[in-house]
């Protein structure tokens, strides 16, 4: 009896010491742990906790510390991006608004100084003044249109939308004008109806958007398109031009907001960078996406796509 309990006292003093040496080694690595997610928020570094241990539940742990980095990481990153974005589209605005106002300030003392000015004179310098105010006006409109859908602040009712009609009207609202300055237009629209899930306002800004942008750069090559396809689930629409195009390192930028360079075809709002981001951010809000190809002088097309309805 005597031998049974002292084995038993000595498998209990076993537990404890194991107890013991596990405990305080877990209690050494979440200490570990601790100092070096300190140096890495201390130090602001991308780096990763690391620990070498067989402790299923500690390695489980620096698993999902190292994801909450990741995370911090990339939120940290887009919010430089934004702070830059943000800072660039103040700067973009600025002088955006400045120019043309300078513009009109110059022309209202033109007419203020020159006393011996005849009234053809001052209607033409008027008239000039108008244009420009109607500049400010749209810049500012646009600019408050990008800011309501990128705090989703701006509702849009959706329904079925015939495209064939709204696309048909669209570019023969241009089909004068685009004669008139020697361009060919290309429609291809099929007979058979094709409905989209959408707002027909909002599609009709897309459009008029894409249209008058193909118009402004693709004025060097004198041609234009517009066809309507579809797939089950998808409606695509493509706007095309063969002008100058967009360099392929510039692609990936074009959408991007308040961005501008001086050959990229983004500037529908006098270089203010709007107005493909606001078409981008519209399309986005009807559930569908949009798309840039290009070879310069061959073929530069905007696609995007809509959900397709049924009849």
């Amino acid at each position: 009896m005597a031998i049974f309990l002292l084995i038993i006292i000595l498998i209990l003093c076993l537990i404890i010491f194991v107890l013991y040496k596990t405990n305080k080694t877990r209690s050494m690595n979440l200490k570990q742990i601790q100092r070096k997610l300190h140096a890495i928020i201390s130090n602001s570094t991308n780096e990763k906790v690391l620990l070498f241990t067989d402790d299923n539940e500690l390695i489980a742990l620096v698993n999902e510390l190292n994801q909450l980095l990741d995370v911090n990481l990339n939120a940290l990153a887009n919010y430089k991006k934004s702070e830059q974005s943000i800072k660039k589209m103040i700067s973009n605005i600025s002088h955006d608004l400045k120019t043309p106002l300078t513009v009109v300030l110059g022309y209202i003392e033109m007419i203020q100084l020159d006393s011996e000015m005849n009234e053809e004179e001052k209607s033409l310098l008027l008239s000039k003044v108008h244009k420009k105010t109607i500049e400010v006006i749209d810049l500012i409109h646009n600019f408050f249109d990008l800011a309501k859908l990128e705090a989703e602040d701006k509702h849009i009712s959706m329904t079925r939308v015939h495209m064939n009609e709204i696309c048909r009207k669209n570019i023969l609202d241009y089909y004068d004008v685009l004669t008139a300055k020697g361009f060919t237009v290309h429609i291809e629209i099929p007979d058979s109806p094709i409905y989209a899930l959408g707002n027909l306002e909002v599609i009709d800004r897309i459009l008029n958007n894409l249209i008058s942008n193909a118009i402004q750069h693709g004025k060097d090559g004198r041609t234009i398109g517009l066809s309507l396809r579809n797939e089950e689930e998808l409606v695509y629409i493509d706007i095309w031009d063969r002008g100058k195009g967009i360099n392929e390192m510039y692609k990936d930028r074009v959408f991007e907001r308040m961005y501008t360079l001086e050959d990229s075809r983004n500037k529908f709002y006098q270089g203010s960078g709007l107005g493909l981001t606001i078409t981008k951010r519209l399309v986005e809000n009807l559930g569908g996406s949009i798309q840039l190809s290009s070879i310069p002088y061959e073929k530069t097309v905007f696609s995007f796509t809509l959900k397709r309805m049924s009849y």
